[in-house]
Formats: structure tokens, sequence, C-alpha cells
């Protein structure tokens, strides 16, 4: 039986033209994982008020992030999406990259793309470390309801999480060293992840359980001890109360409470984005050195590293319960 394997990530606008943004948040903002308010509540104010305002000020913020080959998660998704398929080049595994929400093929697209290359089992990875329903479950999701559509479905793999995979943890640890290398003292680690409403968490969702793994793994590895790193969550959006402590405030904290040089990560996300790249490298950066930091560095998300493409790879096979790469 030949494999494939498809990778999902969230998406992003195709373009810094305001209608592209607009489009991306729609998607993003429209689907009931993501929003999880009544429709006939929440619809005519995302269409009414939110898709009239925010995609002017978003296009702005991707505006300072852009690279001359477009989006950086699209850019880096696909990076690490040709860096898994050259690692599995002799076994002939296929591998596609798909987007929840524009900024790249569709979910259905990208599973035909694999079927036409012969692959008559695919495993899906979602690009998220730390399950969500938001996330994760929107995968789940939509591959289900490209599945429903086919006359002769593939047999399917599907990786939930791989938070405290051994070799995704390692991943983190190395890009550590690698920055700390780079700009050597004593600094201080902040792992921020992206956050959700406390409602969700209520409701059943291990996201928050499984982000702390991950940072007290990561912390292990590293051999940080008590104080010398400390765990956020970033990307509020409306009224609701979020889970905490919030990036933005815990950033001026550190500052106040002496910490000078601040090292800070995003664990929960695969590619670099705008998240990553102006929340918490150009916005933070701004609190922490108001609030009388001195030194502030933003750690890359893992991207193409050649340890994440095989962190990768150990996590498809062991989900898959054979040699998902077999050919």
């Amino acid at each position: 039986m030949k494999h494939g394997i498809l990778l999902v990530n969230s998406g992003t606008p195709a373009s810094l033209a305001t209608r592209d943004v607009r489009a991306f948040l729609a998607g993003l903002l429209g689907d009931p994982r993501v929003v999880e308010l009544p429709r006939w509540l929440w619809l005519p104010i995302l269409h009414g008020i939110i898709l009239r305002v925010r995609p002017r000020a978003s296009a702005k913020k991707y505006a300072a992030i852009w690279t001359p080959q477009g989006s950086p998660l699209s850019v880096y998704s696909e990076a690490l999406r040709a860096g898994l398929e050259e690692s599995l080049r002799s076994t002939g595994t296929p591998v596609a990259l798909a987007m929840l929400y524009t900024g790249g093929e569709t979910v259905p697209v990208a599973i035909e793309s694999l079927r036409r290359a012969g692959a008559e089992h695919i495993t899906v990875l979602p690009m998220f470390p730390q399950y969500c329903g938001a996330t994760t479950g929107a995968v789940f999701d939509q591959v289900t309801d490209a599945l429903r559509a086919l006359r002769h479905a593939p047999s399917l793999s599907f990786v939930s999480d791989y938070h405290d995979a051994s070799a995704y943890v390692e991943a983190l640890a190395a890009s550590v060293r690698d920055h700390r290398a780079q700009h050597p003292g004593d600094a201080h680690l902040l792992m921020s992840f992206h956050g959700i409403p406390e409602r969700y968490v209520a409701r059943g969702d291990p996201y928050r359980l499984q982000c702390e793994r991950t940072a007290t793994l990561l912390a292990q590895s590293l051999g940080l001890t008590a104080g010398h790193w400390t765990l956020s969550f970033q990307s509020r959006f409306g009224a609701d109360r979020w889970l905490q402590p919030y990036t933005i405030e815990t950033v001026a904290a550190l500052a106040r409470r002496g910490v000078k040089n601040l090292h800070v990560m995003c664990p929960g996300f695969a590619a670099d984005c705008l998240e990553t790249l102006e929340e918490i490298g150009m916005e933070n950066r701004d609190a922490f050195l108001a609030a009388g930091g001195q030194q502030y560095q933003y750690i890359p998300a893992l991207n193409a590293r050649a340890d994440h493409v095989a962190a990768i790879e150990a996590v498809i096979s062991r989900i898959s319960g054979r040699d998902a790469c077999s050919g």
C-alpha cells in the first residue's frame, strides 16, 4: 500500500490586499470550531462589524513581516513540506500541504493530489503540536468532509497531537541552544503559546494541559529550574476571558521584576507567522523594553530545520503504528 502525507496549517492571506486579508479572516473567524457562538449571533457581528474594520488593520501588520516570497507562514510551511518529501525521497512518499483558510491548496485539492500520486493511505498531520478543537479539530472536520465526497476514500491515519514527542521536544531544545550560542548571556526563557477562551478548556479541551506538558519537558531538557522560565498565552480576541497569564502582561511583569535579558519562543507554532513575528517579535518586544527590560530576543519557530523534519517523520511513523513512510 502506497502512503502519502498531508500537512495542514491554518492559512494566511494570499496577498497584502485588503480583500485577501478579509477572505482569510472570514474563513478563520467564520469557522464554528474557532468561534463557538450561535451562528445567528456571531455571523452578523463578523460580517457587519469585524470584517469591515479588522482587515485593513491586519493588512498593516502583515506588511511588517511579509517576505519577497509571500506570507512567512506559507513560505516556511512549504519549506517544511519540501524538506519532509526530500527526506522521504528514497521511499517515493508524496507529501502535500493544505491550508484551512486560504493562502494555499485547500484540503480537498491536497488530498486529490496525493491520490493522483498513488497514495492509498494518507497520514494527516495538523501543524499544531498541542491538540485544540479550534485548530486540530478544524483540520479533522475539513479532512472528513473531503473524504465524505469521495466514492473511493483512502485509508487514514490522523495525528491528534505530538506535544510530548521526544524528537519534537529535543528539536525545540536544540533551537534554544543554537539561539543562545549566538546570543550568549543569562536570559530568562518565556514560552508563549496561542491562547484560547477558558470556557473551551472548561468544556474538555486538553490544550492547556498539553501546553504545560510541552513547556515542562522542554525546561527539563534544557536543565532550567523554576524561576528561569515562564509559560504564557498570547493572541487574545474578543471579550471572553482567555487562558492566563497573558504574554503581553507577562513580558512587562518580568521586566519590572528585574529581568533584563529575555528570550521568547512559541512552541505551539510549527512555522513562523503573524502571531510570532509581529506580535511576539515586535509588539511584545516593545512592551518589555518600555517596562525596563534591556535585551529581548525572539527564538524562531522550528520551521524547516532538519531536526524538525526528522521529528515530524518520527511522529508520523509512530502514530501510524507502522512505517507510514515505507512507500
